[in-house]
């Protein structure tokens, strides 16, 4: 796989920071001239939303200065570039690769994924679409190895992605082929505060009994509440409680320890004493493992350490698994050639502690590898829709 180039910029002027980030993309192909990999195919575009509403002109700026590049992308609160990240301010970031014809294929409502042709995904999708689970989970289908990995649009302006086109609504990316080689981890920013229970009796999205008791004597029980305490002091404990859920035959971690990637995070969003029930923002049904947590710096940094140590394990000492299954014999060692990283709008450097924190701790693990970016409403990973968490998934190639 060919090496990719980035460029990133802020400016008031979204043309301006357009051509700053262009002139470091040109830099970066002179210096790589003669390397070899063929002509710039695929490029990556996220921009904070003080350039939503220029993004027409933009996609047109890109089309015109890369002739035959698809371009994918999204709006953000913030973007991320290696070990830099743009949070309430006009910036955009860049990624271009030259990936050979056929391997991957631009898809959204105009263009729909065509079922069978390809293995995995990256996934933008608008969140005020209607039934978005449903359709980030049909979207996986259509994926051989089932993996999607991207995030939700997020926007104080418009809401827009961008798939050869700038869209509202529905989903939009680009899907892959089995021999583009890539390894994706989710890491979680939440603290279970007890337990890992069982949903034994649910109504839609109320949680009626936990563990076959009132759910919401588990939920004051795992927070250290007694029944007879004021409700009213219990509001700030509750307001930052969080739900985490997961399958019955999904791992969850239990007390003391962050949870595991299957893991999806929900907000609790009522109360209800006279059936002593628990309202929570999903669909809810007997048998699902819960466990109430809360957001955790020290466990997000220490997860987001752990899944950057997993990828360059798996790169220097690849798996068939970190090559898809695709290869008769164990494949040679591996080089990270790119990434992605989509983060929850609720993290990076404002929650892990200073400037670009979050995308620091990336780019010493994984080296100052071209890495684009967005800050999301959402993030998805394989067939789910996750919050508070990061998704990183490099792009790798032999050595």
């Amino acid at each position: 796989m060919p090496a990719f180039v980035v460029g990133h910029a802020t400016h008031p002027d979204w043309r301006m920071a357009f051509s700053l980030a262009a002139a470091q993309v040109d830099a970066q192909q002179a210096r790589q001239a003669g390397g070899g990999g063929g002509p710039l195919s695929l490029g990556f575009v996220y921009f904070t939303d003080a350039y939503a509403p220029q993004a027409g002109a933009l996609h047109a700026a890109l089309k015109d200065r890369w002739p035959g590049v698809a371009w994918v992308g999204s709006v953000g609160v913030g973007v991320a570039a290696s070990g830099v990240e743009y949070f309430d301010e006009p910036a955009l970031v860049l990624m271009l690769a030259a990936l050979p014809s056929g391997r991957f294929e631009v898809f959204s409502g105009a263009r729909p994924l065509a079922r069978g042709n390809a293995f995995s995904a990256l996934v933008h999708a608008d969140p005020a679409t209607p039934d978005l689970g449903e359709l980030i989970a049909e979207m996986s289908d259509r994926t051989a190895s089932g993996y999607l990995f991207g995030g939700l649009a997020a926007s104080r302006t418009g809401t827009v992605t961008v798939a050869d086109g700038v869209w509202q609504g529905g989903l939009s990316g680009v899907a892959f082929s089995a021999d583009v080689p890539l390894i994706s981890r989710v890491t979680q920013g939440c603290q279970p505060v007890g337990p890992v229970r069982v949903v034994t009796a649910a109504e839609r999205n109320i949680a009626i009994e936990l563990d076959g008791r009132p759910a919401m004597q588990c939920l004051l029980a795992d927070l250290g509440l007694a029944d007879g305490d004021d409700p009213r002091a219990a509001l700030p404990r509750l307001r930052s409680t969080l739900v985490g859920l997961s399958d019955g035959d999904a791992p969850v971690t239990g007390r003391g320890s962050p949870f595991g990637p299957d893991v999806r995070v929900r907000h609790l969003i009522g109360l209800d004493p006279g059936r002593q029930a628990v309202a929570v923002a999903e669909m809810l049904q007997p048998g699902l493992r819960l466990a109430f947590c809360t957001r955790d710096v020290t466990a997000a940094r220490r997860d987001l350490v752990r899944i950057c140590s997993e990828i360059r394990e798996e790169v220097e000492a690849p798996s068939e698994l970190a090559a898809h299954g695709t290869a008769p014999e164990p494949p040679a060692a591996q080089r990270i050639k790119g990434a992605l990283y989509v983060s929850c709008a609720g993290r990076g450097g404002p929650h892990f502690g200073g400037p670009s924190a979050e995308l620091k701790i990336v780019q010493h693990a994984l080296g100052d590898v071209p890495l684009a970016g967005f800050f999301a409403g959402g993030e998805i990973a394989r067939q789910h829709l996750y919050g508070y968490t990061g998704v990183l998934t490099v792009f790798t190639a032999e050595r």
